[in-house]
């Protein structure tokens, strides 16, 4: 039987139309775009352990999402590397929504300088969906020290011997918060680094470091208990937990201004519908005074920046931070 043949112009014509059919597939909205996003659960990814200050402010605002949402959102711990393994398994995951991540001052500001390979771009590869807020470090001594204010400090750090001050690791916050206050107050000042930030505060409470940079939340406890002293506060105003500490740039007449931040970001790109959605729910989130009490319980200051707002804010952080990780001579391979 003899085999049919097509016709040029026929050919011509179906290839057109499997063009054009192609790109109709490619310009229509992808799943997570149509109304019904979302219709399963949604991944809140924590980059850091379970118990942290990251993890329980993802856990707060993560139940509240869901309701808003109407589907779960699961907080999936995944730590390591300052944050970078967890951050970088969501810069790659599907761009649908339905893998966020809870990002920090770290993983979005301080780990681009900080690491030598670092596997995501805090810019390029997220899209910021709403910062549910940040927390001041306190700057505190021992009770029993004989520091009583920033002046003492830089008195006793013009001395030969100097002093030291601790942190929970080379590159965090508190770490580069202490370089940023050795640049104000000048002196020697040694960092000394600790594989975790409760062991630190023990030594400084011992007298064995004279001061750290660290979280309300774990402090106010042993000043309330005479262990601590607070000497001042990071922010640019003064700590909603703290009231009586005066902050550290109006104590030296300077634009110190160094806080701990959350943001939650979805791949880079998700489809602007879906980016919305997420707004508007964490947007309702962040306005339930329940929430606010829920983070103030830990040491969290609700910020005020419009997701318009958050780009810019992001692009100012990691300019900052990556500034200090540099001047510090701060490296992670």
């Amino acid at each position: 039987m003899k085999k049919a043949s097509v016709h040029p112009a026929g050919r011509r014509a179906f290839a057109a139309l499997a063009l054009a059919m192609g790109a109709l597939l490619l310009s229509m909205p992808p799943r997570a775009q149509a109304a019904d996003y979302p219709d399963h659960p949604i991944k809140m990814i924590v980059p850091f352990g379970a118990g942290t200050t990251t993890d329980s402010v993802a856990r707060i605002i993560s139940d509240a999402m869901s309701k808003s949402l109407g589907q779960p959102v699961i907080v999936e711990n995944r730590a390591g590397a300052g944050g970078s393994i967890g951050t970088e398994f969501v810069a790659r995951a599907a761009p649908d929504g339905y893998t966020l991540v809870m990002g920090t001052v770290g993983t979005h500001a301080i780990n681009k300088a900080l690491y030598h390979r670092l596997g995501y771009d805090p810019i390029r590869d997220f899209a910021p969906i709403a910062m549910p807020g940040s927390t001041p470090t306190l700057l505190v001594v021992s009770a029993s020290s004989p520091y009583r204010s920033l002046k003492d400090l830089a008195t006793a750090a013009a001395q030969p011997a100097g002093i030291s001050f601790a942190s929970a690791g080379t590159g965090t916050s508190g770490h580069l918060a202490g370089e940023l206050l050795k640049s104000r107050l000048g002196g020697t000042m040694v960092h000394v680094p600790y594989k975790e930030g409760s062991q630190a505060l023990t030594d400084v409470m011992s007298g064995q470091v004279q001061f750290m940079f660290y979280h309300p939340i774990a402090v106010l406890p042993q000043i309330k208990a005479g262990k601590l002293r607070a000497l001042g506060t990071s922010g640019a105003q003064r700590s909603a937990a703290a009231p009586d500490v005066p902050t550290i740039a109006e104590q030296t007449g300077s634009d110190f201004n160094l806080v701990a931040w959350f943001m939650v970001y979805a791949p880079a790109a998700t489809p602007p519908a879906v980016l919305q959605k997420l707004r508007d729910a964490t947007a309702g989130v962040l306005a339930d005074p329940g929430v606010a009490a829920k983070l103030q319980g830990q040491g969290v200051e609700q910020g005020n920046i419009p997701a318009s707002g958050l780009d810019a804010f992001g692009r100012d952080e990691l300019a900052k931070w990556s500034t200090l990780v540099k001047q510090s001579g701060a490296q992670v391979d």
